[in-house]
């Protein structure tokens, strides 16, 4: 948020209405209806001393009601713009003509109490709506006690209940009378999968967050009794299934029932419910916790009015299989949750892709209203460290165990330090103005904060430094949160010495640091696809489509991948059709060259400048380009359980849909069982594939229209239907598709027996074995990784333990490497549905666009350097350096080694292995280190 706020090329405009949008596509006229603020943004210094003395509490929307503030307050201390704001309903000035305290007390003179409504008219070439997502009607939340029973909460309010910045500090506390819970159930689906509230779909995300809030509860209070009572546990995500795991090891019950009312009884809120063998069961627990669904945006219908596009049954945008991030307008795009419900990862995806297409729309104007950030002249630092030492509290994140002035106070008697702070969040915009003006007012020349993990927060705080005239290298940080107050919560007495240990030792390096150079290097103009499936192919279009060379490659003698064998979709759209117009537009656009039968052969170079060898069927081809883009794809898991390769009629899904598409086959089916997750979740393959499930609904439904009289049943684990698939899910019952739950201990069994097919399952619920003779069994198999370890080694990318590739971050960085210039879409990733493979296509590839439209890249000064006058020409570093940053070369007669800095990533391995001890690496020489470790044994 910090950085939208700084940058140049952002205009934020808060307490905003869209009221209309005319135009047309590359030129819009958007306008906006201003709400006033009552403060004027520009003169505030959110130093909060106005709302000290506003008498008027209203409900703190931010920690979810469970605590107040005052009518003018700022919403979170981390919030942008970092300025006060006052509620017109609540303010006694406004609603009475009294009071008018804070204008008093406001040295700023920044409340306004003038400020009127207004409208603004905005010239724009293309529109993204991204208003998020609504929450659940307080009627269905009442049905299961909540506003009745202050212990039921909702799954936002058990957020804010186990934040350390929330109203008790991260303390799990029944709100009815402020003792620590022993017990917490969740319970799942409320506001969602409920037909008789208008609520058929799934919400997505609301399993994983039940599964993520019972693990952050576990971590605050270990033997804290948490249960999760569900229909289907829906953690389909990369890694989620994972999740899930940890928290059963972790002693986490999952209970599979749907809990239909709570009563409050003298033991608590209670809950019944029929276990796994039929029987009736009760429990009380101290809390329970509602996980509730994700809605539609409350204004979804005047938007869609104002903007004039078209919404889904459920008030979502509606948008087409095939272009998952376009709106029924032209030029106007969306992103994140009001597409559909869905987690993060996929929202952050989603608003890289929109904004790709949006670049594509105005391509041909690029660059032509850029503004470009003005740096101050950097100033020099002098023979003397000044260093400031700013000490974070990140709320109550590091201060509720360490002692963030004691900290302080020891910081200000270390040598060189001649300025110490504490700041409630480093981070915020305010402070990192306070920042700015401090170094200038002291005249400072290193700066040293003591905050979280420098893994996210780094730049942020270098960036200031820019802004205040000091080279960004000038700048250690002490990660006293991950290292001290996570790891010591207990014991808060040694959290704060380690805290001081901490502080000591990046002040000692501080004073060693000096200015590093910040060097560019060109960017070739074009990129490379490895893989022509549909991601490879939207990649390579949507690249294209900004204006850039494109080079697509695909080891199989035709484009499509796997979407060629798919017949069809849910929604009755025809991949195979899809995929042949985008084969058609690869191959009549005029800046992509695709080659078929073609594979990677080597790589060398680095972000911005990568040589690449083509082994192609006319010979090597070598291509110079600025990124990368891998969609290698994956390829399905072939079976060998349930007699697979030996009987004729079992079948996998996609099998039995080419079997389908044979006049008279599917007459002949009447009797149809589905086995899912089958070699998947923890046989063969760990991880759920996502989309199994929906194809086994898909296939049913098809059967059902071309056989109406066929009998289908379906064995699962999990029903993993989730978004808008679950009214196919619910489509297939009413035609009277069976869905009988297996547990994976005691899996179906398949044999056969005189000539047919038997099959047999365990059915909990009536404690019995169930046969079945069908006539054909189809399997619902995953997908694997396509084998890409040579792909990995060659672009230096990692991967993760079940061979897919491993993106820089789950949440914050989904389609991009740690290695820079290259990125990752499609079921290289991770599995997924066609939809989801498009929207990360486009923010692959929109990411490429990023670094090929700047021209240039900044090559980060904490790399490597060769002292050639000391190097002996050994060749170590060259052979260990895992990004072939390192290569040798001659200076006169002598093998030197010389460092890439566009490649290097700062690891060290090549300086910690250099036996000359000629390699030192920016930021971190062998001097700065040793003062570390000495200033370590200093007490």
């Amino acid at each position: 948020m910090v950085e939208a706020g700084r940058s140049p090329n952002i205009e934020i405009i808060t307490k905003a209405e869209l009221v209309s949008v005319t135009g047309e596509a590359g030129d819009f006229t958007a306008r906006v209806r201003l709400s006033p603020r009552y403060v004027d943004q520009g003169l505030c210094t959110a130093c909060g001393v106005c709302a000290g003395y506003c008498p008027a509490p209203v409900r703190d929307d931010y920690n979810e009601g469970l605590c107040t503030v005052r009518a003018l307050h700022i919403d979170y201390q981390q919030a942008i713009p970092a300025a006060f704001h006052i509620d017109p309903n609540a303010c006694l000035f406004l609603t009475r003509k009294e009071c008018k305290q804070c204008a008093m007390v406001c040295q700023a003179k920044a409340i306004d109490f003038k400020q009127g409504a207004g409208d603004l008219e905005i010239n724009v070439g293309a529109v993204i709506l991204a208003p998020g997502f609504g929450r659940v009607k307080q009627d269905i939340l009442s049905k299961y006690g909540h506003g009745i029973h202050p212990d039921v909460l909702t799954g936002r309010q058990f957020e804010r209940l186990t934040s350390a910045s929330g109203p008790t500090t991260g303390h799990i506390l029944r709100p009815s009378d402020g003792t620590p819970a022993k017990s917490v159930a969740f319970v799942q689906c409320v506001g969602a999968r409920d037909l008789s509230r208008g609520f058929g779909y799934c919400s997505s995300v609301c399993c994983m967050y039940a599964v993520k809030e019972a693990l952050v509860a576990k971590d605050h209070e270990p033997d804290l009794d948490i249960a999760i009572f569900y229909m289907d546990m829906r953690t389909q995500g990369k890694g989620f299934d994972a999740a899930r795991e940890r928290a059963e090891d972790a002693g986490v019950r999952f209970i599979r029932n749907r809990v239909g009312e709570i009563h409050a009884n003298e033991n608590g809120l209670e809950i019944s419910y029929m276990d796994a063998g039929g029987s009736l069961q009760k429990e009380s627990f101290d809390l329970v916790v509602l996980s509730e669904g994700l809605g539609p945006p409350e204004d979804a219908a005047s938007l869609a009015k104002a903007s004039d596009i078209g919404l889904n049954p459920y008030n979502f945008c509606r948008t087409a299989a095939f272009s998952p991030l376009e709106t029924t307008r032209p030029g106007i795009f969306t992103a994140g949750a009001f597409q559909g419900p869905k987690d993060v990862p996929e929202s952050v995806v989603d608003a890289s892709g929109a904004a790709a297409l949006a670049g594509a729309l105005l391509h041909e104007s690029r660059n032509t209203e850029v503004r470009v950030t003005a740096y101050p002249e950097e100033i020099e630092i002098g023979p003397e460290p000044r260093i400031g030492v700013f000490i974070c509290s990140c709320g109550t994140n590091i201060r509720g165990v360490v002692d963030v002035s004691a900290v302080a106070e020891y910081a200000a008697g270390l040598d060189s330090v001649v300025f110490t702070d504490t700041n409630l969040y480093s981070c915020a915009q305010n402070t990192q103005e306070a920042i700015t003006g401090e170094i200038k007012v002291n005249r400072l020349n290193r700066v040293v904060v003591a905050a979280c993990t420098p893994r996210t927060h780094e730049p942020l705080f270098q960036e200031t430094l820019k802004n205040a005239g000091l080279n960004p290298c000038l700048f250690e940080m002490a990660n006293i949160r991950d290292q001290c107050s996570w790891v010591h919560a207990k014991d808060p007495e040694a959290a704060t010495q380690k805290a001081k240990d901490l502080v000591r030792m990046a002040v000692a390096k501080a004073r060693g640091l000096f200015p590093l150079p910040e060097q560019s290097l060109p960017v070739a103009p074009g990129a490379l696809v490895v893989g022509g499936g549909v991601a490879g192919m939207i990649a390579a279009l949507t690249i294209a489509g900004q204006g850039f060379s494109c080079f697509l490659v695909e080891k199989d003698e035709a484009l499509g991948g796997n979407a060629r064998r798919i017949e069809f979709t849910l929604s009755g759209d025809s991949p195979r059709q899809f995929v042949e117009h985008l084969e058609r537009r690869v191959r009549s656009h005029p800046l992509i060259q695709a080659r078929t039968n073609s594979e990677v052969q080597s790589v060398s170079g680095h972000v911005g400048n990568f040589k690449t060898l083509i082994h192609t069927p006319e010979g090597p081809v070598s291509l110079a380009h600025g990124a990368v883009v891998l969609a290698t794809g994956g390829v399905g898991y072939e079976p060998k359980q349930y007699l697979h390769g030996q009987s004729s009629r079992v079948l996998t899904q996609a099998e039995l849909e080419q079997r389908f598409g044979r006049r008279g086959e599917a007459e002949k089916l009447n009797n149809v069982v589905m086995i899912q997750c089958v070699g998947s979740r923890g046989d063969d393959l760990a991880y759920c594939s996502k989309v199994c499930c929906g194809q086994a609904v898909k296939n049913a439904l098809r059967l059902l229209e071309m056989n109406p009289k066929a009998k289908v049943t379906v064995l699962y684990r999990d029903m993993r239907t989730y978004g808008f698939m679950e009214d196919d899910y619910t489509r297939a019952r009413k035609k009277g598709v069976v869905f009988i739950p297996f547990d994976p201990d005691r899996p179906p069994r398949v044999e056969e027996v005189d000539g047919g097919l038997r099959v047999t399952v365990f059915y909990g619920l009536l404690q019995r074995e169930l046969l079945m003779e069908p006539d054909l069994v189809a399997l619902s198999v995953g997908i694997r990784p396509s084998p890409v370890e040579v792909l990995s080694r060659a672009f230096k990318v990692p991967l993760t333990p079940d061979g897919f590739f491993l993106e820089a971050h789950p949440k914050l960085r989904p389609v991009e490497f740690s290695v820079d210039g290259i990125f990752l879409c499609g079921a290289a990733h991770s599995p997924k549905p066609v939809s989801e493979t498009i929207a990360q296509a486009e923010a692959a590839a929109g990411k490429a666009c990023i670094l090929l439209s700047k021209g240039a890249v900044p090559v980060q000064p904490t790399v490597s350097v060769v002292d050639t006058e000391r190097c002996m020409g050994c060749g170590i570093c060259e052979k260990l350096c895992p990004y072939a940053a390192i290569r040798m070369t001659k200076v006169g007669k002598k093998r030197k080694a010389e460092t890439l800095a566009a490649s290097c990533k700062g690891c060290g391995i090549c300086a910690s292995h250099c036996p000359a001890f000629c390699i030192s690496m920016g930021g971190f020489t062998n001097e700065q280190i040793l003062s570390q470790i000495k200033a370590f044994t200093e007490s």
